[in-house]
């Protein structure tokens, strides 16, 4: 029981010293990531639709 008090307490120690980034920076990087997800969801299908569209013109 002491070895997981003292794991919670050096985690807590440890969450002392990170660097937490402001609310300009959480909001930029959270555009970033979206930004980035939705440009490779519409990327990737439209390739898919290609693809497909390749495969009916082949069986056909």
């Amino acid at each position: 029981m002491g070895r997981l008090t003292n794991f919670f307490r050096d985690v807590a120690r440890e969450m002392k010293k990170v660097s937490w980034p402001k609310r300009k920076e959480l909001t930029r990087y959270t555009i970033t990531v979206v930004t980035t997800v939705l440009f490779v969801t519409v990327f990737f299908w439209i390739v898919d639709m290609g693809i497909s569209e390749l495969l009916r013109n082949v069986i056909k």
